[in-house]
């Protein structure tokens, strides 16, 4: 470490985590208004925040297998912060965003612009606000990872798109957080690959029902049919575990 330099603390890291988790993968650099905004906040420079985000990316297996190795100099407080995090993602994001909170010097409800119910007290008040918050977060880790644009169609309307579970967030509390159990889709074909009349394969393409297939409405092409066995847009990074898409297969699919 350089004269003058400072550790990272575990705060500091966790917050960092945060930040990379809602960036898509070519926006982590010194310029970006929410990198300067987390320099701004911890006290450190812009380069420093980059830096750190390029550090976290060498540990990223989705950058990995796509030949993309990141910085070369992170910690070890780094790898077990990675760890910590990447292992037990619903205590961490959530505790991320606790921490976001008390350095900004506002409520977890301020935050995230939760109005809650007057009936909301006690454990019912902290139920309500880790799911909205969970839900949040996935959220903008989900779209960050695909660049806000769907999986099936490549449209680009965030506000048309959902973060939508291969896992349904019921049944998987542990992977309720998991990117890697995330998709970027618009609404109608979410709608198809919860009730099972999609799904994805374990080779990332595209397979519609036979449910669907019979019908002979022009429609069901131009929504459906014209996606059959194509290959999704795959996201930058956090890309879908295969094991969650064979789930959805067997589980879910109606062939």
């Amino acid at each position: 470490m350089k004269q003058g330099q400072r550790l990272w603390t575990r705060e500091e890291l966790i917050l960092a985590i945060n930040l990379y988790c809602k960036l898509p993968f070519g926006k982590m650099h010194g310029n970006n208004p929410d990198v300067i905004g987390l320099a701004k906040l911890i006290n450190r420079t812009t380069g420093s925040i980059a830096l750190k985000l390029g550090n976290f990316a060498s540990f990223d297996p989705s950058l990995q297998a796509r030949g993309i190795k990141g910085a070369s100099n992170a910690s070890k407080l780094d790898g077990e912060i990675w760890k910590e995090f990447f292992n037990n993602w619903n205590a961490l994001a959530f505790e991320s965003e606790l921490l976001l909170a008390k350095y900004q010097g506002v409520s977890i409800e301020q935050l995230h612009d939760i109005q809650l119910p007057d009936d909301a007290v006690g454990k019912n008040k902290e139920r309500i606000v880790q799911t909205r918050v969970n839900q949040a977060f996935f959220r903008k880790a989900v779209m960050a990872s695909y660049n806000y644009t769907c999986c099936i169609t490549g449209i680009r309307f965030p506000e048309l798109l959902v973060a939508s579970h291969i896992r349904p967030w019921a049944l998987d509390e542990a992977n309720r957080l998991n990117p890697r159990n995330g998709l970027a889709i618009n609404a109608l074909h979410d709608r198809a690959f919860e009730n099972g009349l999609m799904t994805i394969g374990t080779d990332y393409r595209i397979r519609i029902s036979e449910s669907i297939k019979k019908n002979k409405e022009i429609s069901s092409y131009e929504y459906f049919m014209r996606y059959d066995n194509e290959m999704i847009r795959l996201p930058n990074r956090f890309i879908p575990d295969p094991a969650f898409l064979a789930y959805h297969h067997a589980e879910r699919f109606i062939p």
